[in-house]
């Protein structure tokens, strides 16, 4: 038995090394030449949403931000990504479309690894669990209303979900503080580079979704 008990720990070990060398190091030697593109770089592009925001929450989006320029797209980006962490955003939304089970369907184009080679996905958020959609490809895909109400109430637009209510995020009035512009500003920012239809005037059914949603355009 001891022999088996030995064999099992020496095996458990190997695996555990390989595993480490295929996940953790290889990646590395095999990325280590490619430069990384820094967010004031990436936020030289501003999306129309970023735009939008502008004049969607003039008041706000004035107060914490001043005009629409590169500089203030990289500082909602920045503050924008460290509060989809802190907030643990990740744990059930993936930011990876995987090449099976017909997820580009669902999610839209298989992601690939030049994608995450830029400050704004280090570290990568490419999840475990799937309790939300993956948002990797979220550009886009609803207008900033919808996405305001949802992270204000997410079942105002979305009846059968379970994510809470980012409350703390809004004033008394309801309307968006800082950080939840930057959110926003963040998730409309995912997928951008590759869909580039994705930045098109929002569909009616979006407006109309956020202003029963408490949050948003409907909060005015």
């Amino acid at each position: 038995m001891e022999r088996f008990g030995a064999s099992f720990l020496i095996a458990g070990v190997l695996t555990f090394l390989l595993g480490f060398f295929l996940q953790g190091v290889m990646p590395i030697i095999t990325l280590r030449k490619v430069p990384v593109t820094t967010i004031e770089e990436i936020a030289q592009d501003v999306t129309p949403e970023f735009e939008q925001l502008a004049e969607d929450y003039p008041e706000e989006f004035s107060r914490y931000f001043g005009e629409v320029s590169p500089a203030t797209f990289a500082e909602a980006l920045r503050l924008g990504r460290d509060r989809y962490i802190a907030e643990a955003c990740w744990h059930c939304h993936s930011q990876f479309v995987r090449p099976v089970s017909n997820e580009d369907v669902r999610f839209g184009p298989v992601s690939d690894a030049s994608e995450y080679q830029n400050e704004m996905n280090l570290p990568h958020l490419f999840g475990t669990r799937r309790v939300g959609p993956d948002l990797i490809r979220e550009a886009g895909k609803h207008s900033n209303d919808w996405q305001m109400a949802h992270l204000y109430d997410p079942r105002s637009v979305s009846p059968y979900s379970v994510m809470p209510g980012y409350v703390w995020y809004f004033d008394e009035d309801r309307r968006p503080e800082k950080e939840a512009l930057a959110i926003v500003a963040y998730v409309q920012w995912l997928g951008s580079w590759a869909q580039p239809g994705a930045a098109a005037e929002p569909a009616p059914a979006d407006r109309a979704g956020a202003g029963a949603g408490g949050a948003g355009g409907g909060a005015r």
